[in-house]
């Protein structure tokens, strides 16, 4: 069973601590358990009952009918929502993913996951509902208040969808502008990058897509020889600026091709003398405009 502090069930429900304590001492919605040093938990339960809560307020639900109802009544509720009452619905998507995941249910997330892309189309669902839900995990994550089996397990099932997108896309025009996108060393988490390509190629241009956690004398030899248009590479995690910008400067003077996109750390690329051939693109929307011929398409949030 995880344990959870107020903040940790703030964080996975997008609900502000203060609010959750009205809730709880106005409306008995959840009943805490203190440990020795008589400081208040959370259990895997109560989570749940907080993101049914949630869901069901965001469909027009009133907050002291939803707090007054067993659990049970709640995943009925949630259970029996029609496609009409979910059309709109962002954060009922949100908190039901989330819950899947928490539980390891694999096909209730499949499930929650497809009718998201169905009705929002992945642009929107990638956008409103699946990097705010990576979001939220991550930070939860990094703080060490997720087990890291339940990142893994969420961030691979969406790293799967995502692929199957793709994987239904027609084959880009053999004479099309070539992307290469990769992960430097590294770098693992893909979901990101696996949307930037996914948003390339439903521009109809040719991707090549190495990977994650490739060194920059690997990446090398496979420019020469591929001699794309473009490469695009993404930096998550903070590493020493000093050591980026070598592996940078190495890039540079082996890509002969039209520009070097880098996305991701704000942080860490702001530390960081860009070559002239290399430009920082801040969002997806960035990427879009490039690949569009300046074309600003608004559907489009940050990497």
């Amino acid at each position: 069973m995880n344990l959870f502090s107020i903040s940790q069930l703030s964080q996975f429900s997008g609900i502000k601590p203060h609010t959750i304590r009205v809730w709880e001492q106005r409306y008995n919605a959840f009943k805490p358990n203190r440990s020795e040093g008589n400081t208040r938990y959370y259990d895997d339960t109560q989570l749940r009952r907080l993101l049914n809560i949630v869901t069901l307020l965001d469909n027009g639900h009133k907050v002291s009918l939803l707090c007054s109802m067993p659990d049970e009544v709640l995943y009925l509720m949630v259970s029996n929502f029609s496609s009409s009452e979910l059309s709109d619905s962002i954060e009922y998507f949100v908190s039901q993913l989330i819950a899947a995941g928490l539980s390891y249910d694999a096909s209730n997330f499949e499930l929650i996951f497809s009718d998201c892309v169905s009705k929002l189309g992945i642009n929107n669902a990638y956008i409103k509902v699946i990097r705010p839900m990576m979001e939220r995990i991550g930070i939860l994550w990094a703080t060490d208040c997720l087990p890291t089996a339940h990142e893994h397990f969420i961030s691979n099932i969406v790293r799967q969808k995502l692929i199957a997108v793709l994987d239904s896309l027609d084959d880009p025009d053999p004479s099309s502008e070539s992307w290469l996108l990769f992960l430097p060393e590294n770098e693992f988490h893909e979901i990101g990058l696996i949307y930037a390509q996914l948003v390339i190629r439903l521009s109809g241009k040719k991707v090549i897509y190495l990977g994650s956690n490739l060194p920059i004398e690997s990446v090398i030899p496979a420019i020469d020889q591929i001699k794309p248009n473009y490469l695009l590479l993404l930096l998550i995690h903070y590493d020493l600026p000093q050591q980026i910008q070598i592996s940078l400067d190495k890039l540079a003077s082996s890509f002969f091709g039209t520009k070097i996109y880098l996305a991701g750390n704000q942080k860490l690329i702001s530390q960081i003398n860009l070559n002239v051939n290399t430009e920082y693109l801040q969002s997806i929307e960035s990427l879009a405009a490039v690949i569009n011929s300046g074309t600003k398409l608004n559907t489009y949030t940050n990497i």
